[in-house]
């Protein structure tokens, strides 16, 4: 791991330097994304059902053998462990008690001349959840995306996931069914996002698409952006841990693996004013890496990205933090409300030293699908809002028209729109 020193001159040069991630696609990958969006625009079902069988190996002539029944769900959730069962339904629990606090009420309120201003909320018809396939088993995902949508009172969710060699994965199904997943289609790759995007014979359109994917995925989604909304492009997971240097270092060397396990473009980064802290945490590193069993991934994240910074002080730390915008920011600290405080950008917040990252990822209560490579800056976390629309309310009495309409009537002229001013001013009482 590259380590650094606020006292540097050229600190925030190779901070900087540490932070870069190019998310763009290259010309190859977005040149094949784009023929297959006008693949299945122009040929729905039959351009998917060519692309799945292409790329995912199988051999399907039906359509129709690419949807999976409710019960299907309903058998995956009755036959996975029942350890495994139990988990899935806790994490559900708490992730609904969580996200109902986040529902938006319509609101409206009336002027002295009668005039009725507000805002009136209404959920989305339907969204699209894009789940990782095969081999990858990412149920937590599933609850994370759809449940939200569930809460905010979306109609119908659609969740698309690809079954590669026929691989399909029973926790994925189990988490549907406990999500309230109305229909499911074993598609995935850049085709899914087109059939979701632009619907076919088979596939509704959808409002909005969700969910992790890889970069095909990621680059298709920029391109349906407008057509329907999305989510966010996401870059490689991060963590920030901000440590006292009173934790065990073996935690905070556990807690960063738990990010850089993910990918070796994950990032793991670890600020301390505790200079003798900081090299008992890398001995931890060193210590517990030959013991992981993604050995291999962490190493290579934390060679490329990994970064111990030692800070002056733990306000320091946070100036640094805000700067870098974290996706997850641990506050391993005595006092961690208190530094909270001042902590401007990031996705989510742990505090305390018994508050791992990987509890959030899984079932502490708040959405896991989090802003990455610095987008905390202006963005936030997944949620009931983001499946939830605004419509502005406005009833004007008789009064209330007149009044406003001479003001719209000088402003219109101002911009010579007279049609807008006209329009205003025959409302005006004379």
């Amino acid at each position: 791991m590259k380590q650094l020193n606020t006292d540097s001159a050229d600190f925030y040069t190779e901070l900087e330097t540490m932070l870069a991630w190019e998310s763009v696609a290259d010309d190859k990958v977005q040149a094949t994304v784009k023929d297959i969006l006008n693949a299945v625009r122009s040929r729905g079902d039959a351009a998917v059902l060519e692309y799945t069988n292409r790329f995912d190996r199988m051999q399907i002539d039906d359509f129709s053998a690419l949807e999976l029944s409710q019960a299907r769900l309903e058998t995956a959730l009755e036959n996975i462990p029942q350890q495994q069962g139990r988990a899935l339904e806790t994490a559900a629990e708490r992730l609904r008690s969580y996200h109902q606090h986040q529902k938006m009420q319509s609101w409206s309120y009336t002027e002295e001349d009668g005039t009725l201003l507000g805002q009136q909320i209404t959920a989305l018809d339907r969204v699209g959840l894009y789940v990782p396939g095969g081999k990858a088993t990412y149920p937590s995902s599933v609850l994370m995306n759809a449940i939200p949508a569930h809460v905010a009172g979306v109609d119908e969710i659609i969740m698309v996931v690809p079954m590669p060699d026929g691989e399909v994965n029973e926790l994925v199904l189990a988490a549907a069914a406990i999500a309230g997943v109305n229909r499911v289609f074993t598609i995935g790759g850049a085709q899914a996002v087109a059939a979701l995007a632009y619907g076919t014979e088979t596939v509704p359109q959808v409002d909005k698409i969700v969910g992790p994917g890889n970069i095909y995925v990621a680059a298709a989604k920029s391109m349906v952006f407008g057509r329907v909304g999305i989510d966010m492009i996401a870059g490689p997971s991060e963590i920030l841990v901000i440590c006292d240097g009173k934790t065990d270092p073996d935690w905070i060397a556990m807690d960063l693996f738990s990010q850089a396990e993910h990918d070796q473009d994950a990032q793991s980064i670890l600020l301390s004013p505790d200079a003798d802290f900081l090299q008992r945490v890398k001995a931890s590193i060193d210590r517990l890496l030959p013991e992981m069993e993604r050995r291999k991934i962490i190493e290579a994240s934390l060679n490329a990205r990994g970064v111990l910074i030692e800070v002056r002080d733990l306000d320091e730390a946070i100036e640094v933090a805000n700067y870098i915008a974290p996706e997850h920011l641990e506050l391993s600290v005595e006092n961690p409300q208190a530094l909270a405080e001042n902590v401007r950008h990031a996705g989510a917040i742990f505090m305390g030293r018994y508050t791992a990252e990987a509890l959030g990822d899984y079932c502490a209560g708040p959405n896991h699908v989090l802003p990455t490579s610095r987008t905390a800056r202006f963005s936030s976390p997944l949620g009931v809002y983001d499946f939830q629309k605004r419509s502005s309310l406005i009833m004007c009495s008789a009064e209330g028209a007149s009044e406003l309409g001479k003001t719209a009537s000088v402003l219109a002229r101002g911009e010579s729109l007279t049609a807008h001013a006209r329009s205003a001013e025959y409302r005006i009482k004379k």
